[in-house]
C-alpha cells in the first residue's frame, strides 16, 4: 500500500490490488501522491528517461550518503545493473581511486568501463 495510509491505489471489480512502494504498474493512468511525481522535460526521450528512475538516486544516494568513499579509497560495486552503475557513478564523483565491478554477466562490463569501473 501507499506509504502515507497503507490504502492501495488499485482495484479491479472493486478489489483492491496491493502494491509495490506507492506504483508499481503498467496502467495508462493511474493517481499517485505528490511526492511521487517529477516533472520531466516533454523533448527529454522517454526510452532513456525511464531507466533513470529510482535506479539512478539509489545507487548514486548509496554511495554518497551512506558509504561516503574518501577521495582516493577503492570501492567495490556489486551488480552492474542501473542501480550499480549509478552507484560507481557516485564512487567517481567521491574521488575514489580504484572501482571494482562485480556482476555474474560478463556482457555489463563494456558498459562499466564508461562509468570508471
Amino acid at each position: 500500500g501507499m506509504i502515507h495510509d497503507g490504502e492501495s491505489r488499485f482495484s479491479i471489480n472493486g478489489k483492491p490490488i496491493h502494491h509495490f512502494l506507492g506504483t508499481s504498474t503498467f496502467s495508462e493512468y493511474t493517481v499517485v501522491h505528490s511526492g511521487q511525481v517529477a516533472k520531466i522535460n516533454p523533448k527529454a526521450p522517454l526510452d532513456k528517461v525511464c531507466i533513470v528512475s529510482c535506479g539512478l538516486s539509489t545507487g548514486l544516494g548509496a554511495t554518497l550518503n551512506v558509504a561516503k568513499p574518501k577521495k582516493g579509497q577503492s570501492v567495490a560495486v556489486f551488480g552492474l545493473g542501473a542501480v550499480g552503475l549509478a552507484a560507481a557513478e557516485g564512487a567517481r564523483i567521491s574521488g575514489a581511486s580504484r572501482v571494482i565491478g562485480v556482476d555474474l554477466n560478463s556482457k555489463r562490463f563494456e558498459e562499466a568501463k564508461k562509468f570508471g569501473v
